[in-house]
């Protein structure tokens, strides 16, 4: 089984690889290209739009053609996707590229979770779901300086000719060692399934605990947003500094994701839920306090940004494996469908609860804790509402 996560897992990271690796080549892409950073800066918000919405179509075809057909075209697509970037030479071609870009990984991220779906349920699946999203987190703290490296030796191209290499090493390794995991019985698809869409949608426990990663996702994205204008604006670190403090928090996530799926055997979904909530509070209470009572020469400093966001940050690593698996264990006859609209709520629910933040009147840290703290009340509900799903689900052999 290992094995087989590590395969999901080399699918799942073409999506972070594709945003992180180039960030630090944006200033030289746009005059390479002739246009402003502003334009190539909106790839990031395109390529994250694709793939919170094109899940939606990906989903069916997952289902119907099954998880390995549709994973091996993701790839291929993901592929000329970079190649073209590489080869750009106007702004639209190379917009162009990262939007065929975030088509292919709609594809590549529902087979990854529609995987883990079909073979596993209940606190198996919750380890797993947790050790994707955590390990996940290695790339926003390593891509960057990998991608600076790329281009300073080759060029602003050389990132995308990575990703190009990466996609073939992902293509043989699917290809020959991902077994098709589709069960025998899962709903045949024609078409768009609105109606499937919106009874899942309709269902509550599917919606309470989905929204739960929906929240996680938009501290996140705030977070991010936030962090340079904070980090480098306010608290005066270089870049390098401010690298070094975001690659620390990637790794710190991904160490409570390890701890926290060492332990859900034991402790159960329901104690991971409830301690994701009171983490996420705790972020949000500090950095609320930290902007009323601190002096303002401690309020510029970077741990005063960083410790409530390393708290946040670890209650994101508790909440969303969790999450994600009671979202989806009711539907192991309509896994894609399911994982697609998961994966749509998450990404673009996000995205909406982020730009809501940042664009209400209000100072970058609080605006961050405002989103912490929805996030703890709707991990809160999802921990309510797991009172009454009774029993425990083992892993599928």
């Amino acid at each position: 089984m290992q094995k087989f996560l590590l395969l999901l897992l080399s699918l799942v990271l073409l999506g972070p690889l594709g945003i992180d690796l180039y960030l630090p080549t944006i200033p030289a892409i746009a005059i390479g290209l002739g246009s402003s950073e502003a334009v190539i800066q909106s790839t990031i918000s395109l390529f994250i739009l694709v793939l919170g919405l094109g899940q939606i179509i990906a989903g069916p075809l997952v289902d119907k053609y099954g998880r390995k057909p549709i994973a091996l075209v993701g790839i291929i697509i993901y592929m000329i996707g970079a190649a073209m970037a590489a080869l750009s030479t106007t702004p639209t071609l190379f917009v162009a590229s990262r939007l065929l870009q975030g088509v292919a990984v709609c594809c590549t991220a529902v087979v990854a979770f529609s995987g883990v779906r079909d073979r596993m349920n209940g606190n198996e699946a919750a380890r797993a779901f947790g050790f994707l999203n955590g390990t996940l987190n290695i790339v926003p703290a390593l891509a960057p300086l990998l991608g600076g490296l790329l281009a300073e030796a080759f060029g602003w191209r050389a990132p995308f000719w990575f990703l190009v290499a990466y996609g073939a090493a992902v293509l043989v390794l699917i290809a020959f060692y991902l077994p098709e995991t589709r069960p025998a019985d899962t709903k045949p698809v024609t078409g768009l399934p609105l109606k499937q869409y919106w009874r899942i949608l309709n269902d509550d426990r599917f919606l309470i605990f989905t929204l739960v990663n929906a929240g996680a996702m938009g501290m996140a994205l705030t977070y991010v947003s936030l962090a340079p204008n904070v980090l480098m604006g306010t608290a005066g670190l270089t870049p390098l500094q401010f690298s070094l403090a975001f690659g620390a928090n990637g790794f710190w996530i991904m160490l409570v994701s390890f701890f926290a799926n060492r332990i859900i055997h034991k402790v159960g979904r329901p104690v991971c839920l409830a301690t994701g909530s009171v983490l996420m509070l705790l972020g949000a209470v500090t950095l609320t306090l930290g902007v009323s009572f601190l002096p303002a020469e401690m309020q510029n400093t970077w741990w005063a940004y960083m410790l409530p966001v390393a708290c946040a940050c670890a209650g994101l690593a508790f909440m969303m494996g969790p999450a994600t698996s009671y979202a989806l264990e009711p539907y192991s006859n309509e896994a894609g469908v399911a994982s697609a609209l998961v994966g749509s709520v998450q990404m673009a629910g996000g995205a909406a609860l982020g730009l809501l933040a940042m664009a209400l009147p209000l100072p970058p840290k609080l605006s961050l804790a405002l989103v912490m703290l929805v996030g703890c009340l709707l991990a809160l509900r999802a921990r309510y509402a797991s009172k009454s799903i009774k029993g425990t689900l083992i892993k599928i052999q």
